[in-house]
């Protein structure tokens, strides 16, 4: 669409808005568009790099960007930055080395910060304030189980001198609805504000698509993928026979609750409680029974394995206690009687849907998984409270308390849906599961022992989680199988075609499979941190993307400068 149209065309859907200034602009007659603006009463805004979505990888991907000088507009359609982390209700996913390396330099700045922050403004016991590695929940999932709105403060904190300077100007509660694009660049994005239905208009020498479902690739008419490729297009051990664009892992809401013993918090029943009480997931291999169980398909074997709970975490012998998986607060790690019992996230099998898929749904589809997916998580919290088995014989545990204030909604669940697939761009390189995947690569490299992933000449970063994929809406049950420490190739962070629209989310160059390991907190950081570097180093060096990997002179001095800055490109050697 040409650019003026594009103005014009907003103008009438949105009649008059407030015009806002301009920060910085490089391009064709920007002023002359800004005076039609102008006279239009039409609001316009423009930095250096715009980012889409203010999740883990677009706030690394901001703060890479500020730091290095740039001017950032970051839309977010919640009012809470932070993705996975906070608006989803998910503590870090994270490997076992994550206190030393693996992770960007920024990254483990964020986790000391939350750390500092519960020692800063929690009455913590004199040990949990005196340990250096303090995890408030003690959740058996991560070494740092948090309260979301403690990361929000700290990645609040982060920004805050940015925002101030004006360098940064952050968009809550917007959403992008159209792009200008001419040829193989994209040159403004349409947002509105979902609080009052204003339009803005935002242009920048570069755009970053860093939205939880990759958002900007239909609308730019970015090349992408969707779901699981074959095994004949990708040639990998755990691809189907056969692709399927609309075969995508569950999402979930999350929510969080605590556990009064003697009280009776037992919530109303919810209106979809008798379908999702006697429901069992359509997958294959099958489900172990009722979704709503303590029973599950182990994601290893497919067989049945039995699941623990007590809210009081107690331990329940050789099975995992649910409660303790993703607590959030231990009340042992506070002064008597701060708590009255902990806080524990529910990420669990259980409220896993994949009963719809909300990449490519219309905006009336989307509500209706969300809201089907809530019934679930709904129906998940009225079992626990009313039927679940007891070790005492008993059923139902009234004491659980629904706890709203945690995820800061109204309806007491988290603000988004915690997404573990995306659209995928069409990349200059796509990572298989012969780069990453421990059997398959043993295959490719015939070695079975001390094998390694592959060496990626172009990395620009590193991560590691075992490849975990979550039964999905094709019907397939868990596929969960072993990889190896990986690198982020620059690669599969550039779109074949596209020049200044990058991904920095679950967007890059992966496939269903490797998705699979490059989709958890510390990686999707990893990802935005590399992407915001590259704009900037792109920007100041006046070349295109895709040229810092094609030259090698180009890349060896990126690579060079982002190493400088804290971004890992090599796991240690053994």
């Amino acid at each position: 669409m040409n650019r003026r149209n594009f103005i014009e065309q907003l103008s009438v859907s949105s009649g008059a808005a407030l015009t806002a200034p301009l920060l910085t602009f490089s391009g064709e007659s920007h002023a002359q568009a800004s005076g039609l603006l102008n006279r239009l009463g039409q609001a316009e805004r423009a930095a250096d790099v715009v980012i889409a979505g203010g999740g883990l990888g677009g706030c690394a991907a901001a703060l890479a960007a500020l730091r290095n000088r740039l001017t950032v507009i970051m839309t977010e359609e919640t009012d809470w930055i932070g993705g996975q982390m906070t608006q989803q209700g998910v503590p870090p996913d994270e490997h076992q080395w994550i206190e030393t390396h693996g992770a960007t330099q920024l990254y483990r700045d964020l986790r000391t910060g939350i750390r500092d922050y519960y020692k800063q403004h929690y009455p913590l016991t004199d040990a949990a304030k005196a340990s250096k590695f303090l995890n408030p929940g003690d959740g058996a999932v991560s070494r740092l189980c948090h309260e979301p709105k403690v990361a929000l403060a700290v990645l609040q904190q982060m920004m805050a001198p940015y925002q101030s300077s004006g360098q940064l100007t952050l968009l809550l509660e917007h959403k992008i609805t159209s792009a200008d694009v001419q040829g193989d660049k994209v040159r403004a994005l349409k947002a509105i504000s979902q609080r009052t239905g204003k339009e803005t208009v935002l242009t920048a020498p570069y755009f970053v698509d860093a939205t939880e479902l990759g958002d900007l690739l239909p609308l730019t008419g970015t090349e992408f993928v969707t779901g699981a490729e074959a095994r004949s297009e990708t040639r990998e051990l755990h691809a189907p026979d056969k692709a399927d664009p609309n075969n995508c892992q569950a999402f979930t809401v999350c929510f969080a609750m605590d556990y009064i013993a003697g009280a009776n918090h037992v919530i109303d029943k919810p209106k979809d409680y008798a379908f999702w009480r006697n429901y069992s997931p359509k997958v294959t291999p099958a489900w172990s029974g009722k979704l709503l169980d303590l029973s599950y398909s182990n994601p290893k074997t497919l067989e049945p394995k039995q699941l623990g709970f007590h809210p009081e975490g107690i331990a329940t012998g050789d099975k995992l206690n649910l409660w303790n998986y993703r607590r959030v607060i231990s009340k042992a790690n506070f002064k008597p009687g701060t708590y009255a019992g902990d806080v524990s996230g529910v990420n669990w099998p259980q409220n896993d849907y994949n009963a719809g898929n909300l990449i490519g749904a219309s905006e009336k589809d989307f509500k209706k998984y969300v809201e089907q997916a809530k019934q679930l998580s709904l129906s998940l919290l009225y079992w626990l409270q009313t039927e679940a088995p007891r070790p005492d014989g008993g059923q139902g545990w009234p004491g659980i308390r629904f706890r709203p204030d945690v995820m800061g909604s109204e309806d007491g669940l988290a603000k988004y849906p915690y997404v573990r697939e995306s659209r995928r761009i069409k990349a200059v390189f796509t990572v298989l599961e012969e780069h990453v995947g421990a059997e398959n690569r043993a295959m490719i490299t015939g070695k079975k022992e001390g094998n390694t992933s592959a060496d990626f000449p172009d990395s620009v970063g590193v991560g590691y989680y075992h490849i975990d994929l979550h039964p999905s809406t094709g019907g397939n049950n868990y596929i969960d199988f072993s990889s190896m420490p990986f690198q982020i190739p620059l690669g599969a962070l550039l779109p074949k075609r596209m020049e200044n629209l990058l991904p920095a989310n679950k967007n890059i160059g992966t496939t269903h499979i490797t998705n699979g390991c490059y989709r958890l907190h510390p990686v999707e950081w990893s990802i935005g941190e590399a992407v915001g570097m590259l704009v900037a180093y792109s920007f100041n060096k006046k070349v295109i993307p895709r040229a810092v990997r094609e030259k090698e002179q180009l890349l060896g001095d990126f690579q060079k400068l982002i190493r400088s800055q804290g971004i890992e490109t090599n796991w240690p050697k053994a």
